[in-house]
């Protein structure tokens, strides 16, 4: 079996599964033209592990607001993660990876994102200094029920999440800042103070309130010196409720232009499903089939075998990828392999021709990670500590 080694911590670049780089000559030294004119040597190093994965400066820059979230933190470690990858696919429409180099937001400090995030009227708290106000509604006054204010004003927006998009300069000597993008996690849910969930929050408010904070997000960004023209994303992701272990998908993303606001919003269609799924939604019908045999396999083979969770990224309606978490109680080094060499030869026979990668698991930690792209006889196989 081939191997595959799978590095992590590179997530937030790859946008799909994995492919060995290309190597070819050294790295290249640039000037990165930042806002204060003051001239810095970055690195592009000479790999790319594919077109429509972006590369990335060196030395990596992190974003100043990275990680910050609202005072319940109801977003999900799924949700936090898909608001970052999900962005980079809004990205690639209007910055394209082969002209374009990633960089993590530089323009939304930690004290402006936790300013934004707060409720209009409770910014006092963040210091001394002038901030701009709160993007979430007022908070309501003393002795309204969690009920009225689930309804009434929810604090939607709990996350927001910089990218920028650096293009090198005509004489090819510099790097400048040439695009933005912004992802705002709304929530679908509201909590109460001690994070029990009153109610769903309905998706035309979700929609409605995004829109506005996305407009005034654009606005605030114009105002900063040097960003007056430069080209914007925007997109709006609705999370999902804490308990669920598949993550919210954005539903909604507008682009502006050079110097201008925000036009032309446009619906996104994605979703992730849970398999096996007890829906009758004609969509998932065959992938759920496909999957309870893939399970019961599994189950045939090993009686006493534990839950086999998967979970289909769906885009415009059609499966687009699919991940298995396959958690196993054996603890004999043949046992585990004779599974794997199992698994790699009834993957074809049961599972939807589509980018598939399957991770297996035990109490020790990962075990092994089989790849499986659409097209190809053979997976990609990796068993840790080999």
């Amino acid at each position: 079996m081939r191997r595959f080694l799978l590095i992590p911590g590179l997530v937030l670049m790859l946008l799909v599964g994995g492919c060995l780089p290309s190597i070819g000559g050294e790295d290249e030294e640039l000037i990165q033209d930042t806002e204060e004119s003051v001239e810095e040597t970055v690195i592009i190093p000479d790999v790319q592990l594919k077109d429509d994965y972006y590369q990335t400066l060196l030395p990596f820059k992190k974003s100043a607001s990275r990680g910050l979230v609202a005072e319940d933190r109801a977003g999900t470690k799924y949700d936090i993660k898909e608001v970052e990858e999900g962005l980079l696919r809004l990205s690639a429409q209007h910055f394209a990876p082969k002209d374009y180099y990633f960089q993590e937001g530089q323009y939304i400090d930690e004290k402006t994102a936790a300013s934004w995030l707060k409720r209009k009227g409770d910014d006092k708290s963040i210091g001394k200094d002038e901030v701009d106000p709160g993007l979430n509604p007022k908070r309501p006054p003393k002795g309204t029920s969690d009920a009225e204010i689930a309804e009434k004003a929810p604090d939607y927006l709990s996350h927001i999440v910089e990218q920028n998009y650096l293009v090198m300069t005509k004489d090819k000597k510099e790097v400048k800042l040439g695009g933005i993008s912004i992802g705002l996690a709304l929530k679908s849910y509201y909590y109460n103070i001690s994070g029990h969930q009153i109610a769903a929050i309905p998706d035309k408010q979700i929609e409605e309130q995004g829109m506005l904070m996305a407009e005034e997000v654009v606005k605030r960004l114009r105002a900063q010196e040097g960003l007056e023209d430069i080209p914007i994303v925007v997109g709006l992701f609705k999370q999902n409720r804490k308990s669920s272990i598949v993550p919210g998908t954005y539903f909604a993303t507008a682009f502006a232009d050079k110097g201008k606001g925000l036009t032309g919003w446009k619906r996104i269609n994605e979703k992730y499903v849970v398999f096996p799924t007890r829906t009758n939604d004609e969509k998932y019908r065959d992938t759920n089939t496909a999957f309870k045999n893939f399970k019961q396999a599994i189950d045939d083979y090993f009686p006493s075998f534990v839950n086999v969770i998967g979970r289909g990224f769906h885009k415009e309606g059609k499966l687009n990828s699919l991940t298995i978490e396959i958690p196993i109680q054996f603890y004999g080094t043949s046992e585990t392999i004779g599974f794997i060499q199992y698994l790699v030869s009834i993957m074809p026979k049961y599972l939807p021709n589509v980018h598939t990668e399957v991770s297996i698991t035990s109490i020790n930690g990962p075990e092994a990670l089989i790849i499986k792209k659409p097209g190809e006889d053979e997976p990609f196989v990796h068993i840790y500590g080999y």
